[in-house]
């Protein structure tokens, strides 16, 4: 997708009512560890917040010591809490409304869709009702040192006083939903530089290139497109804006 896609793309997404969930987990392994806290916040851009909702979830399972002292939720806590089958029967309907959003949506996402399986529901968004917000940040907020949310939520003086428990964690993704989107939808031309400087993977070339992935080395060979090997990613990326200008389409 290019830059202009991108950012029509966002443009069209903004119109859309957005679900913003957030987990607490006993855990980062989704298939042995369980969710002991989710909230959902509901809301569009024109209307603001429309509904918001917390629950605790006893997991049927000791929350390790770690997680208590990171999250301040205890195993005492969640003992009278609802058990997984009420909670999600009751957030099944919100959670399949609007565009699924969360800071790292592929964690919260693989949690439930982990949670519902377990209860023999298929629970799947397909990409295009899906956001997450850690990756808009990245192409938005590339000068800053970290995109962590509680980094952000510092950054902007969002008024979020407790980290690490699902309801404030909604409301400060909101607020950065609402952030990006500003400088998207009334500062556009700013956007697509910032999109222009975003390093993007063999793949994303391949499709602007309109070539096979595995041509993408041999076609760049002796091109003057900047490229670096990314560490989490484990492979080469090239940067956006000069691919886009070897082949303006």
């Amino acid at each position: 997708m290019r830059a202009q896609e991108c950012l029509a793309y966002y443009q069209a997404l903004s119109r859309s009512e957005f679900t913003v969930v957030d987990l607490e987990t006993t855990g980062c392994r989704h298939p042995h560890d369980r969710v002991i806290e989710v909230a959902i916040l509901q809301g569009s851009l024109t209307r603001g917040i429309l509904h918001q909702e917390s629950h605790l979830i006893n997991p049927g399972i000791p929350i390790p010591h770690k997680i208590q002292k990171f999250t301040g939720i205890t195993t005492a806590m969640v003992k009278d809490a609802p058990k997984p089958l009420s909670v999600w029967t009751q957030c099944l309907p919100l959670l399949s409304q609007g565009t699924l959003t969360a800071h790292n949506l592929s964690f919260d996402y693989g949690f439930l869709q982990k949670e519902y399986q377990r209860l023999g529901v298929k629970f799947s968004r397909p990409p295009q009702q899906q956001l997450c917000t850690v990756k808009l940040s990245r192409l938005l907020l590339a000068d800053l040192p970290s995109r962590s949310l509680p980094m952000l939520v510092k950054h902007f003086q969002f008024p979020i006083e407790t980290a690490h428990r699902a309801a404030p964690d909604t409301l400060a993704c909101w607020l950065l939903l609402e952030k990006l989107f500003d400088r998207l939808l009334h500062q556009p031309d700013q956007a697509l530089e910032l999109f222009a400087r975003q390093w993007i993977t063999a793949e994303e070339v391949a499709q602007i290139l309109d070539i096979t992935p595995g041509e993408v080395g041999t076609y760049l060979k002796g091109s003057p497109i900047k490229q670096r090997h990314s560490r989490s990613r484990k492979a080469i990326v090239y940067l956006r804006g000069d691919v886009e200008a070897l082949h303006p389409g």
